[in-house]
C-alpha cells in the first residue's frame, strides 16, 4: 500500500499522466460483448511461449488453459465441452501486474470471446466469481510445460 501511495505521489509531482487500468466493463456490457459466458473447470495450463517485454526486459509467458464447461449462460458451446482459453502476462507497471490468469483445479465464472473452442477473456474484469479454489497456484514458465490437476480430482 505504501508503495502505491508513493508511486501515485511521484507521478503527481512529475507532471506526467498517471498510468491506469482501462475502465472495467459493466456486467451488461460484458454479457453483450462476450461470445461465451460460462462456469469453467480448469483442467490444465500449458506455457505456449515466452517473449521479452521491450520496455522492461522481463519474460512474459503466454498460456493455454484447457477448461471443461460446467454451465453455459451464453454461447454455442455445450455443457461438458472442453475449450481452450489463451492468456498472457502483461509487463508490471507502477500499479503492479493485472493479467487475467486461470489456474488448474479452479472453478470460475468467466466471460470469453472467440469461437470453435478457442477463447480469450473478454476484458480484464471478465473473469468473474471464483466458485472453487485452484489446486495448483503456480503457472508453468517454460514453453511446452504443462501443469494439470491430479488424476484423482478429474
Amino acid at each position: 500500500m505504501r508503495r502505491l501511495v508513493l508511486t501515485i505521489l511521484l507521478l503527481c509531482l512529475s507532471g506526467s499522466p498517471a498510468p491506469a487500468l482501462p475502465a472495467p466493463m459493466s456486467k451488461e456490457e460484458l454479457l453483450s460483448k462476450s461470445d461465451l459466458v460460462a462456469l469453467v473447470w480448469i483442467k490444465s495450463v500449458t506455457c505456449v511461449s515466452v517473449t521479452k517485454a521491450e520496455r522492461t526486459g522481463e519474460n512474459l509467458p503466454s498460456w493455454r488453459a484447457s477448461a471443461e464447461l460446467m454451465e453455459v449462460i451464453k454461447g454455442e458451446e455445450m455443457k461438458g465441452d472442453t475449450i481452450d482459453i489463451t492468456f498472457h502476462a502483461i509487463p508490471k507497471g507502477p500499479l503492479g501486474s493485472w493479467s487475467v490468469s486461470y489456474y488448474p483445479g479452479e472453478l470460475v465464472w468467466t466471460h470469453l470471446v472467440g469461437q470453435d473452442g478457442e477463447y480469450t477473456t473478454t476484458w480484464w474484469n471478465g473473469r468473474g466469481t471464483l466458485v472453487s479454489k485452484a489446486v495448483i497456484d503456480k503457472l508453468p514458465t517454460t514453453p511446452g510445460q504443462t501443469v494439470e490437476i491430479p488424476q484423482a480430482t478429474r
